[in-house]
């Protein structure tokens, strides 16, 4: 191998590449024409390619690849929610994680290190037991742990005693892990626009044609195409393009803001989270300490950071970790989070019979990418919802079959 590698070096010329084609000129029609170019959008049509054979599909994306809540999350991934159907449905994400970088022949650096998220009061080790019980009926590794298991878990850890943060034990989850966002998005890109999808970026959606309960035509700033199924997938924009399509959507948007630190030597090995300080945090491959809490407390589609946000988010990690006192920033981010009233998304049928929807996923979208983007396609190919779906219908706010889920977030929002 290193002889190989030499000789490679030593070559005159490479031939070059590019993962993603050129955008190229859009045709009259598509048989599907996704809006939001994002990880949820990609993936979709990657297995519309792939494992439906439908190849002739538009992706269209208003500004670059994966370059809105993809780029922006803190790619969490893990299964420990509280409902059997949210289970069942982040289970499956996590086992497609899980084969994504050989599935794809691409690495996305999926590191299955476990999720530790902390407890400070009686109260929350009782909630818990419920979540660890829910998860082990389904399947899921997970299990509470005393506060000695989670000293010997994160030995740098600031356990408070008899302070009023003090750790009196945890929720451990082994099947939580990471992956690297644009390597998520770029993969599925890569692999379906090699079996001819199409991607169109800078191309912005406007409107759309109608004829009854159908969308004839998608109206962009490039022009105007016929569409045979449509799919919206467009994170903290849903609201709008639902909205052009005739409906509205029972999502609110906050902005959710996160930061990273300069590189370190590693010590912190899992995820931690704690939801009594808004604070969750991970080293990545590069040492940086990745940082997210909570949901700024007001609605707004912007994706500005503030001053606040970042003395409340090193106000949690400092208590944690007081040695980082002295770390430094490096950077500091926000995307735009499309909240539902239950904390789950809405996914499969709209108002419209050949419009689909992928959207109200709030905080928790990057951890669904790979089975989002497989169920929305068997929905779109097959032109039925399938099961798994089904709890996640928009209708359910009508009919009161609410998905409860705010107790299982990372940190309050």
């Amino acid at each position: 191998m290193p002889l190989t590698l030499l000789k490679y070096g030593l070559r005159g010329r490479h031939a070059s590449f590019r993962d993603i084609p050129a955008t190229p000129d859009l045709k009259p029609s598509y048989d599907v024409v996704i809006v939001g170019g994002g990880g949820h959008g990609l993936a979709a049509a990657f297995y519309l390619s792939t494992v439906h054979g439908i190849t002739n599909i538009a992706v269209l994306e208003k500004g670059y690849l994966a370059g809105g809540n993809t780029a922006r999350n803190t790619t969490t991934i893990r299964s420990n929610y509280l409902t059997t159907e949210s289970i069942r449905f982040y289970k499956e994400g996590v086992s497609l994680f899980e084969t994504m970088s050989e599935d794809l022949g691409f690495n996305v650096m999926f590191s299955q290190r476990g999720q530790l998220t902390l407890a400070h009061s009686e109260a929350t080790m009782r909630s818990f037991h419920l979540r660890a019980e829910m998860g082990k009926h389904m399947g899921v590794r997970t299990e509470v742990v005393d506060v000695k298991t989670v000293r010997a878990m994160c030995p740098h850890l600031n356990l408070d005693e008899g302070g009023m943060h003090e750790v009196m034990g945890g929720l451990w989850h082994a099947d939580g892990g990471t992956a690297r966002h644009d390597a998520v998005a770029w993969g599925y890109a890569k692999r379906a626009a090699e079996r001819g999808v199409e991607i169109h970026q800078r191309t912005t959606v406007t409107g759309f044609r109608k004829d009854g309960d159908r969308v004839t035509h998608v109206v962009t700033d490039r022009g105007e195409i016929a569409a045979g199924q449509v799919l919206q997938a467009v994170g903290g924009l849903n609201g709008q393009v639902a909205e052009m399509a005739g409906f509205k959507l029972p999502i609110r948007c906050f902005p959710l803001q996160a930061m990273v630190t300069q590189p370190l030597k590693p010590f912190l090995d899992i995820l931690l989270s704690s939801a009594n300080m808004h604070t969750y945090l991970v080293q990545s491959s590069r040492g940086e300490i990745v940082i997210g809490g909570g949901s700024d407390p007001y609605q707004l589609a912007s994706t500005r950071s503030t001053l606040d946000q970042k003395e409340h988010l090193a106000e949690g990690v400092l208590h944690l970790f007081p040695f980082l006192h002295k770390v430094k920033l490096l950077r500091q981010w926000a995307g735009i989070t499309d909240m539902t009233p239950d904390y789950s998304p809405i996914m499969g049928a709209s108002p419209m019979r050949n419009y689909w929807l992928d959207c109200g996923w709030g905080t928790w979208g990057f951890k669904a990418t790979p089975v989002a983007g497989k169920r929305m396609a068997e929905t779109i190919a097959t032109g039925r919802v399938p099961d798994i779906l089904l709890p996640f219908d928009m209708r359910r706010f009508d009919n009161f079959a609410l998905l409860n889920e705010m107790g299982a977030t990372a940190a309050s929002h």
